[in-house]
């Protein structure tokens, strides 16, 4: 089961004297964290904060949490990790959140007896992201999440399924269903 609320940051410091925080965004960024009307202080989701404003500052955000008048009351949340809930945020068909992706099985779309190995880690980058990919070896590979190589994303059951690009995986690494 997906987890309901994702992390969306941490509280690294404060910005002037009225409140606003410096968050540095571990989602898509201050854009992304602009859609998001509250926050939450816990991954549970009990203790909800709303959101003022959010604003792009050099490599993180600024941000204003109802309540917070003073850096004085800023100050309570340096170093705290505030949570979003999936139900707030629509992605795009075939998109996930990366922490959805980390730990999947990476499968052959052709033969899904094939499995490749797991993934470990997402890079993002410029023209597309890039997926860490560990073997049963514990070598890791970089698979590019562009169309023409991933074919299927199913986080509900933790599987990808690849048509990887010639010569991105040794036929040492991949691993049949039944151990061979």
């Amino acid at each position: 089961m997906l987890k309901q609320f994702l992390e969306a940051g941490k509280v690294v410091g404060m910005h002037g004297v009225r409140g606003e925080m410096r968050f540095d965004v571990w989602c898509d960024g201050a854009d992304f964290l602009k859609k998001i009307k509250t926050l939450y202080l816990d991954a549970d989701g009990k203790m909800a904060v709303g959101v003022v404003s959010v604003r792009p500052h050099k490599n993180a955000a600024l941000l204003k949490l109802d309540g917070v008048l003073t850096i004085e009351e800023a100050e309570k949340y340096r170093g705290r990790v505030l949570y979003f809930d999936r139900k707030d945020v629509h992605l795009d068909s075939g998109k996930a959140f990366v922490e959805d992706v980390i730990g999947c099985a990476v499968y052959d779309a052709d033969n899904t007896d094939v499995l490749y190995g797991t993934v470990t880690d997402v890079m993002k980058g410029v023209a597309n992201d890039a997926w860490t990919v560990k073997d049963k070896n514990g070598k890791e590979t970089l698979v590019p999440v562009i169309p023409s190589v991933v074919v299927k994303l199913d986080v509900e059951n933790k599987k990808v399924y690849l048509r990887p690009l010639k010569g991105l995986f040794s036929d040492e690494c991949a691993i049949r269903e039944d151990g061979e």
